[in-house]
């Protein structure tokens, strides 16, 4: 939706009307018009929101080490997290824009595979 933003035009040159004419102010609506321009509006980016996914095989540390390094959680923030990943199955770590969740998605899975632990992060759509 747009939302017009109005602009003043004025004929001619604009000092003339500054005190050193006749008259000594502007001159009335002849010479002045209103331009209506279109404001564009940006949008917010998409959300997306990064899951952590249970898994058999990764110690439970390490995914509390996962949630503390990359995605900044304090210790007793991580082990909730870990916690409800371990019960449920899954759980939303953040909610990131795009490039964002693309880059935490990355971080966790490299850091994962160099630990040889077989966790798995994904991310979806707000």
């Amino acid at each position: 939706m747009t939302e017009p933003s109005c602009i003043r035009a004025a004929a001619g040159d604009e000092r003339r009307g500054a005190g050193g004419g006749a008259g000594g102010g502007r001159r009335g609506g002849a010479d002045t018009a209103i331009i209506a321009k279109p404001k564009a509006k940006t949008q917010r980016p998409s959300l997306y929101k990064v899951m952590l996914l249970n898994d058999d095989y990764t110690p439970m540390e390490f995914v509390v080490h996962v949630l503390e390094r990359i995605f900044g959680l304090s210790n007793a923030q991580a082990v909730e997290v870990m916690l409800t990943v371990h019960r449920r199955g899954l759980a939303v770590v953040g909610v990131y824009s795009f490039e964002v969740a693309e880059t935490k998605v990355t971080q966790v899975m490299e850091y994962a595979r160099r630990n040889q632990h077989p966790l798995q992060c994904t991310m979806e759509k707000e």
